[in-house]
């Protein structure tokens, strides 16, 4: 019997939102399309799905946010990161699962609440950058400041919003558990959000959350490095990653190198909140003799195959 390639599968966090469209009736019934396309893969590949958050963690701050009493406080980053990776890992699970139903077929579709240890000693949390949550005016944002401590910037004329440490993954706490699932047959989804940021403590050792956000592409390679992957897939909105993007002179990358991915990377060819850190991401499986691809969802199958998307190997 031939064994099937391993394979990580990284969702954007608005993968599930068509249109902007936010409710969760509109989410699932995107879900649901996804869950047809992973049963119908799971003939062939063993595979991971993970998943972005960015959407539904701010939602859930907002709510969090403007709800919150002394009797019921807001949650901090790091349980609404937790509450967003049950959100959509339920949404998926069950989409997945629902798809094996209807073709009258059974299969093993777990979600994994995942923590993902990071370095307090990260440069990341002296330079936060990442914004989340709903915008503020300027005088809100100062009274923010001095009422929680946060660090409130000024994002793109819109208004101010939160900002956060975006650390690196350090490891992934509930790697062998994942692995053993994937073993018996099962389907995984986990690393939600890119995980909940957690770390070590200096004298016991023990875990503890820190507000934080991993960028879910990041977090996605540190796990299929960690669980032996053969292939590690970043899916944007996009069928390739490209040169010039939005202009009349875009080239779409197809089949490249890792060095040339590097280079292009180098020479300021994608944006750091957008393209790049999934170029970084899949170069660095890549650079483990492994494969990586960008691709969109509709071109997952061919990408796979070899067929279409940026394939760097």
């Amino acid at each position: 019997m031939v064994k099937k390639k391993r394979v990580v599968i990284a969702l954007g966090g608005n993968a599930l939102q068509k249109n902007g469209e936010v409710t969760a009736e509109a989410q699932k019934s995107v879900a649901s399309t996804v869950g047809k396309i992973i049963a119908d893969l799971s003939d062939k590949y063993e595979i991971v799905v993970t998943h972005g958050n960015g959407p539904q963690v701010g939602n859930i701050l907002i709510h969090e946010e403007t709800a919150a009493t002394d009797a019921a406080p807001a949650m901090p980053l790091e349980t609404a990161v937790a509450m967003s990776g049950g959100q959509i890992g339920y949404w998926l699970s069950q989409s997945i699962s629902n798809a094996f139903q209807k073709k009258g077929k059974q299969k093993k579709v777990v979600s994994v609440i995942t923590q993902v240890e990071v370095d307090l000693k990260d440069p990341a949390f002296r330079h936060p950058t990442k914004p989340i949550g709903q915008f503020y005016s300027e005088k809100a944002a100062l009274d923010l400041t001095k009422q929680k401590g946060w660090l409130m910037k000024e994002d793109a004329g819109r208004g101010w919003r939160r900002v956060v440490p975006s650390p690196k993954p350090k490891d992934i706490i509930e790697k062998r558990e994942i692995s053993d699932l994937i073993n018996s047959g099962a389907i995984v989804v986990a690393v939600g959000g890119g995980g909940i940021p957690v770390y070590r403590t200096k004298i016991l050792r023990v875990l503890k959350g820190v507000d934080a956000v991993i960028d879910k592409d990041f977090a996605a390679e540190k796990l299929a490095e960690l669980i032996k992957a053969d292939i590690f897939v970043s899916v944007t909105a996009v069928p390739f990653a490209y040169l010039n993007y939005g202009t009349e002179d875009a080239i779409a990358l197809q089949k490249i190198t890792p060095r040339e991915a590097e280079q292009y990377a180098k020479s300021g060819y994608f944006k750091a909140g957008s393209m790049l850190p999934k170029i970084e991401a899949v170069t660095a499986f890549a650079k483990k003799r492994k494969i990586g691809i960008i691709t969109s969802i509709e071109n997952l199958e061919e990408a796979l195959e070899g067929k279409t998307g940026t394939i760097v190997s």
